[in-house]
């Protein structure tokens, strides 16, 4: 029925960010027009999770060793702006995009639903 998600970030300095997420982090791209840069995500998931706040949406990038991701990225010019921290459920860091937008990024240590066939 559907053939994928489209994830939409909402930023100060949008062609800054897409450079970080071409450039740095390195997703495959194709440019929708006039620069306008579509991004080749990993494989997803979706989780939905009580509030009694305004609903809200996250994203975050997983991954298999967060600590060699940070290396990685920071190697590569990123700014790691929150450090690892145990939530238990897993790992939990962020690096921060030009814009001065956090990007999270976690390790789980649950059962994960991205790879499952459809």
């Amino acid at each position: 029925m559907f053939s994928g998600a489209h994830v939409i970030l909402y930023t100060r300095d949008a062609e800054a960010d897409r450079a970080f997420l071409k450039d740095v982090v390195g997703f495959p791209h194709v440019d929708a027009g006039r620069g306008w840069l579509i991004f080749k995500l990993p494989p997803a998931e979706v989780a939905v999770h009580p509030t009694t706040e305004e609903p809200k949406h996250e994203l975050y990038l997983m991954c298999d060793d967060l600590t060699a991701a940070l290396k990685d990225l920071e190697d590569r010019g990123a700014e790691i702006s929150r450090a690892i921290t145990d939530q238990g459920w897993g790992l939990l860091a962020a690096v921060r995009l030009p814009s001065g937008t956090e990007l999270p990024l976690y390790e789980p240590r649950h059962p994960t639903a991205h790879s499952l066939s459809p």
